[in-house]
Formats: C-alpha cells, sequence, structure tokens
C-alpha cells in the first residue's frame, strides 16, 4: 500500500486522542447514520442520546486536530443532520459555509410518501481562512462566448452523481459505499497536493483511494478489520478512473465554431476537467464529433501532452477495450 496512505484498525475517538494538534488540512467523513445498519458490529445502533453524546466526543476531537485552514465535510441523514449542524456551529464554533444535496436517480421506492433521492454534506470551516481551490472543481460551461470563463462555472451545491452500484466492478462489499466523484470534488476544493485529508469513518475506503489518485496524504479509521482488509485490497489496484463522474464534465460547449479555439478548447477540456477519468476521454471525443460533425477531430494524445507516460498507455487499454480490439 502506498506509504502515504495509512488505514487504522480501532475506535475512531481513542486513535483521535493519539493525534496532534492542527495537524490535518482536511476532514471529509461519512460516519454512521444511526439507522440500525449493519456494518458487521453495533456502530449504527445506538440510542439517540449515546450516538449525540458520541457525534459530540469525535467532532470534538476532529475540531482539535484540524489545522486553522482546515474544512470539514460530514455526511449525514435527515434524522440526526439539525442536530449535528447546531453542534458544530453553537457548540464547537465553526464557521458554516454550504450545505450540499447529493441527487441520484436511484434509490428505495416508498408507497405511502416520496421516495428518497438525495443525501446531505455538511460543510464547515474552522476559520475564515480556509482552503478553496475554485479552479479544480469547475464544471464545462454550456456555451462558449469570449466574456465567460471557460475554465468552468461554480459546480454549485446541488450535486449529481449516480450511486456505486452493485454491478459495477469497483462496488465494494459495503452497505453504503459512496461515489469516488463525490470526495473528489471536496479533497480537491479543500485540500491541496501533499495536504493531509483524515477520514475517522473509512468505511469502504472511498476517501482513502480518492486521496491515493490525487497526490494528497491520507489517514482513514475503521473499526471493523474485515473493512480495513478490504481497503487495503482496493488500494493495491490499478487506476483507470474514477468510478463515477459528474456527467457535466464530458460535455463541450455549444458554439464553439472556430477550429483553432476549438482545438485549443479540447487540449485544455481533458486536462481541466478529465485528469481524474481518463476512460472518459473516448466518450468526451465523441460528444464533440457529435455536436461538431463536419470539424471532426481525431485526439492525439502525443501532440497534445496530456499525461505521463502510465496515464497515456492506460487511456490506449481503455480505448482498445470499449472498441473490442
Amino acid at each position: 500500500m502506498d506509504k502515504e496512505i495509512k488505514i487504522l484498525h480501532g475506535d475512531c475517538i481513542t486513535l483521535m486522542k493519539g493525534m496532534g494538534n492542527e495537524t490535518v488540512d482536511l476532514i471529509v467523513t461519512d460516519p454512521p447514520y444511526n439507522l440500525f445498519k449493519d456494518y458487521g458490529n453495533d456502530s449504527d445502533r445506538r440510542s439517540h442520546d449515546e450516538y449525540l453524546l458520541f457525534t459530540r466526543q469525535w467532532l470534538s476531537e476532529a475540531k482539535r486536530i484540524l489545522k486553522n485552514t482546515g474544512t470539514i465535510y460530514l455526511f449525514m441523514g435527515v434524522r440526526y443532520i439539525s442536530y449535528i449542524y447546531e453542534i458544530l456551529e453553537k457548540e464547537l464554533g465553526f464557521i458554516f459555509n454550504s450545505w450540499v444535496t447529493w441527487y441520484y436517480t436511484q434509490g428505495i421506492g416508498k408507497t405511502r410518501g416520496f421516495s428518497p433521492r438525495h443525501d446531505d454534506i455538511l460543510m464547515f470551516t474552522k476559520t475564515k481562512d480556509f482552503t478553496f481551490n475554485l479552479d479544480d472543481v469547475r464544471v464545462p460551461q454550456k456555451y462558449y462566448r469570449s466574456i465567460n470563463n471557460m475554465r468552468g462555472a461554480n459546480p454549485g451545491n446541488v450535486w449529481e452523481f449516480s450511486h456505486v452500484h452493485y454491478c459495477q466492478e469497483n462496488r465494494q462489499n459495503h452497505p453504503t459505499q459512496k461515489p469516488e466523484a463525490l470526495f473528489e470534488r471536496m479533497i480537491l476544493a479543500s485540500s491541496n497536493e501533499s495536504d493531509l485529508v483524515f477520514d475517522p469513518f473509512c468505511g469502504s475506503g472511498t476517501a482513502l483511494r480518492v486521496c491515493q489518485q490525487t497526490k494528497r496524504k491520507g489517514i482513514g479509521i475503521e473499526t471493523n478489520e474485515d473493512y480495513v482488509e478490504m481497503i487495503k485490497n482496493r488500494l493495491s489496484k490499478p487506476f483507470y478512473g474514477f468510478d463515477s463522474i459528474d456527467e457535466r464534465m464530458t460535455r463541450i460547449p455549444n458554439d464553439l465554431n472556430d477550429t483553432a479555439l476549438r482545438e485549443q478548447y479540447i487540449s485544455n477540456h481533458i486536462n481541466w476537467f478529465l485528469q481524474n477519468h481518463p476512460d472518459k476521454i473516448n466518450d468526451f471525443m465523441k460528444t464533440v464529433n457529435q455536436k461538431y460533425p463536419k470539424r471532426a477531430i481525431k485526439l492525439d494524445f502525443e501532440q497534445y501532452n496530456l499525461f505521463d507516460n502510465t496515464i497515456y498507455l492506460i487511456i490506449q487499454l481503455q480505448i482498445r477495450k470499449k472498441e473490442g480490439n
């Protein structure tokens, strides 16, 4: 396993107490929602008061180890999110920044009431001086305009990503695995290369996998020893692109009719939006040539020199795999 990535087995509060003050740049985590899910232990089966006490304890440690420029992203379900908001803001003095809605199109169905189709993510910072790299998480513009920032638009606070379905190759034996692209956006936005990202509820290991592929250091804690071994195995596998993507990343702006501008934009687009999704470059080029059929382009990866040799070879392998060669 990568020396910059560590997975620890044990109780998160106990292990966090052994971490130094202000040593972590970013916390991104998906704790148990206390909905009685089976994580191989009783971590999701607490009384109401026990759960809030547990939450106060680990969040207090989280604040202590987080740097003053740090951010915490916390997934939470509707039952406890209002309590956790108050703990973060009123009790611990974190500064609210964003309430992100993760929207997905598939999930459980209800016959008496409306079927749930979103999860929530709270984003709080420790101070007003925090890391935020907007350029690293922009999404492509819909239209080319000389007055537009063609580097892209702010993705907003409603994020659409598909679930990691049970038929997907990357699906782990974990009941609440989250898409890698969700963590990609948070980690790119709120940390820099070589920063330390921490996940006290590592689960299926998504946070650590994203850290591994975005040149971040990562520490994760997990109580279930079987999950620890599963995470180690996941981290040892080759990388062909994250298991999910914001579909806007593969769109090309309308009205990009100037040939020179379009070719330059295509090179920039891949560097800006698809660095961690080499398996999607071929799909992007199909979209380009469908939108501009009279000006079809065959992308020369070597000419554009977009990636290092390893990524270039991965791209070629993925294209051949899709074409059945």
